[in-house]
């Protein structure tokens, strides 16, 4: 089949590739004139399999109150005249029921385990290099009742064929140095070996090329406007595509199958033809930092559980990541969030990086009220959703990839996974 695939992020890109491994003559666009420049440009750098908590807790509601006001919170509701916003955030509220709340744990386990399985495939496959380290994923806390709190968490996720470990401070540091000059703030913290990190950028540029390399096809600077619709399917994707004297030249992209891999920006093109999709823009913050120390710098991805923010070692830079701030699709720099970035990266690890050379990037997390992303059939039989993985995008996205192209292809997936049907 023809396939069209919407966006050339990490989602849209695994996506593409693992549809021409399919035998399809695939097609990607997107408006940015490179991929991997929007949501996918400079995340965290986690994969993280074993982080299967979901935002939407019983504890959240009461944190997220606490939080108010603040304005480096790490999950920061700036409520809007916006009906999406207050929608999604009673849906959150409803996913903060227990059960509900186990029942989304292990589906995001699911789909996360799944997807780990495939991105060792795949980098076996690939060859691919993007500042990749398996060196597992240390979450330190610095709070007495969230790390008891994590360690009934890490059972359960054992139980699941996860080895998340219990550590002790000292343990902590010898897993990771670079956490000795901060040692008695640690209380304690939970060691997954099993999880990987990595620069989501450059592995989404990387199988790009190496996807255009077997065939796939990327337009850039195509920017989509809509939808059509005929005959119960869709009959195309009306776009402006850019043209070589500057005026964009309005274009019906036509296929047998489209999947849509648009991030935050999904709902936006879908309302118009019927279907409503719960995903919010969640705004996230990182920050890039030179490492002027290599051997006082971190090589273990470090979880700061009091702030939510991940330190991820890419080469020689720090990528310090976190925050989550539901205030539309605003993508000004908040330098209030930036600094606290900053600031907390020079108190872990102080004389390792450079702190003033700090270079800053916000993004839109496309998130659901349950952190189980959006992955199926909707009610046009052609049309496809991959999307709304929230802060776990890089995490899920190769068994994203794979399950959608398994999917359009008429097979049934491997994984035991709630796919949508809209």
């Amino acid at each position: 089949m023809k396939v069209l695939v919407l966006g050339a992020g990490v989602i849209g890109t695994t996506s593409a590739w693992y549809l021409r491994e399919q035998g399809h003559e695939v097609t990607v666009i997107d408006r940015q004139r490179v991929a991997g420049l929007e949501t996918s440009f400079a995340n965290g750098g986690q994969i993280s399999v074993s982080h299967v908590e979901p935002w939407a807790n019983s504890a959240a509601p009461w944190k997220i109150l606490r939080w108010l006001g603040q304005p480096d919170a790490p999950l920061l509701f700036r409520p809007r005249l916006d009906w999406q916003q207050w929608r999604w955030g009673a849906q959150f509220l409803l996913e903060c029921l227990p059960w509900r709340t186990r029942r989304n744990m292990l589906q995001i386990l699911a789909i996360s385990k799944y997807s780990g399985e495939m991105l060792r495939e795949l980098r076996a496959t690939t060859m691919l290099a993007y500042d990749d380290l398996q060196r597992g994923i240390l979450q330190i806390y610095t709070d007495r009742a969230d790390y008891d709190e994590a360690a009934a968490a890490a059972e359960l996720v054992r139980s699941y064929g996860i080895a998340r470990d219990v550590k002790t401070a000292a343990e902590c540091v010898a897993i990771e140095p670079a956490l000795e000059t901060r040692r008695d703030w640690i209380v304690g913290g939970t060691y997954t070996a099993s999880d990987e990190s990595g620069d989501a950028r450059k592995f989404t540029q990387g199988l790009a090329a190496r996807s255009f390399a077997r065939g796939v096809v990327f337009r850039f600077g195509v920017t989509i406007d809509s939808i059509d619709v005929a005959g119960g399917a869709v009959s195309g994707v009306v776009a402006h595509v850019a043209t070589a004297d500057g005026e964009p030249r309005r274009q019906l992209l036509t296929a047998d199958a489209y999947v849509v891999c648009l991030s935050s920006y999904t709902p936006r093109l879908l309302a118009p033809v019927g279907i409503h999709v719960p995903v919010y823009p969640a705004k996230g913050y990182s920050a890039t930092l030179p490492i002027v120390d290599m051997a006082a710098a971190p090589s273990v991805s470090v979880t700061d559980d009091a702030k939510k923010i991940v330190f991820t070692r890419l080469g020689n830079r720090l990528r310090a990541a976190g925050t989550a701030e539901l205030s539309g699709y605003n993508l000004d720099l908040n330098i209030v969030r930036c600094e606290a970035l900053t600031r907390r990266a020079g108190e872990w690890f102080g004389g390792a990086i450079d702190t003033t050379r700090a270079e800053y990037w916000t993004g839109l997390r496309p998130a659901t009220p349950s952190n189980v992303p959006l992955i199926g059939r909707t009610r046009y039989p052609n049309l496809y959703l991959n999307t709304g993985h929230g802060t776990l995008g890089w995490t899920m996205a190769a068994g994203s990839g794979k399950a959608i192209a398994d999917l359009v292809s008429g097979r049934k997936p491997d994984i035991d996974f709630a796919f949508v049907g809209y």
